[in-house]
């Protein structure tokens, strides 16, 4: 019976892997209780490498070339099996080859906003996405830690962890770089730079190098954007809360012009223009133009000063609330607020 065995098992004389599936890292060459013919010829095509395991142990390596197969080119694996400088015998062995072209267009982005801080707003949430490519480099490591007697690896068993190390490195880079949310939004490049240059350390410890990263978008929260659009009104009057509070009016106008002309009345104005203190500015003008209208109409001169001056205790809270909001988003400094608090309680009447 032993004899039938021998007389059926065949020998292999040619070992090569072609590639016949896109996206695979590591494919098992299929033995099938067979043995590797002694000189047997192996091949090994530019971006692969091949590894020789014995019972469990990686034996030898192997870069592009062809290879003949004996004591003198299996050092490791000679050693290992105790073979004498007279083998000839056919042997068994588990090779492995290792695609170790780069796999390119793999995505990585945040599900959720990532928190980090920034030079500006201090604590922001963001959002980042992109893409990046990876290769293997230390075939030997990558079997040992990722692949193991796997049949066949893909580059789909690799991409939630490849994910997650570049989403948890993304606070990282951020760090390193030390430049503000508004400068590193206009300089992705750089930003990938640094991402990359993170995240790295966390690929070779696969065998894997990062070969490129890719940032295609960064942006924050739509809540957060919409206070960065409020920051930015305000730098364009200057950080004047005065002028602040009329721009902020000016935006709130049309909208209230198109729900009056719509049929709607005048209740959206109450809204729109009490955010962010526009609601007070825009009383005071109002008042403004109605002690004016009294002095035309014969009123006294002591009416203009007090109605421009005076505010009832309910706006003065209400409008502390609103620039306390606003020391709280980012949008004042807390010398800022104390200053329009001071101006606010001498208006009381």
């Amino acid at each position: 019976m032993a004899l039938m065995d021998f007389i059926k098992k065949q020998f292999i004389d040619i070992l090569e892997w072609t590639e016949d599936h896109d996206g695979t890292i590591a494919w098992r060459y299929p033995m099938a209780g067979n043995e590797i013919q002694y000189g047997a010829s192996l091949t090994v095509r530019e971006s692969q490498m091949a590894v020789f395991v014995n019972e469990g142990k990686v034996a030898d390596v192997f870069g592009p070339g062809m290879y003949k197969l004996t004591t003198q080119t299996l050092p490791v694996l000679t050693y290992l099996k105790n073979w004498d400088k007279l083998f000839q015998s056919p042997f068994k062995s588990d090779v492995y080859f290792f695609s170790t072209r780069q796999q390119l267009d793999r995505r990585w982005g945040t599900t959720q906003p990532v928190t980090i801080r920034d030079k500006d707003f201090g604590a922001v949430r963001l959002r980042a996405f992109g893409n990046y490519a990876y290769r293997v480099a230390d075939a030997k490591l990558f079997h040992t830690a990722v692949s193991g007697t796997t049949a066949r690896y893909t580059v789909e068993d690799l991409d939630g962890q490849l994910r997650g190390l570049m989403l948890q490195h993304l606070s990282d880079a951020v760090a390193q770089s030390g430049v503000p949310f508004l400068d590193l939004a206009a300089n992705q490049v750089e930003f990938a730079k640094q991402l990359q240059e993170a995240t790295a350390p966390g690929f070779a410890q696969l065998g894997l190098a990062l070969e490129s990263v890719t940032v295609q978008n960064l942006s924050l929260p739509e809540d957060l954007q919409k206070i960065l659009d409020q920051k930015i009104g305000m730098g364009m009057v200057g950080g004047d809360m005065g002028k602040f509070m009329q721009y902020q009016t000016a935006q709130a106008i049309p909208k209230f012009a198109e729900g009056a002309g719509s049929g709607g009345g005048g209740s959206g104005i109450a809204g729109d223009a009490m955010g962010l203190g526009a609601g007070v500015a825009l009383g005071q003008m109002m008042a403004q133009q109605l002690s004016q209208g009294l002095q035309g109409a014969g009123g006294t001169a002591a009416a203009a000063p007090a109605a421009a001056a005076g505010m009832r205790p309910d706006e003065v809270m209400a409008t502390l609330e609103r620039l306390a909001d606003l020391k709280t988003k980012g949008i004042l400094t807390e010398d800022e607020f104390a200053s329009k608090k001071a101006e606010l309680l001498k208006k009381l009447v």
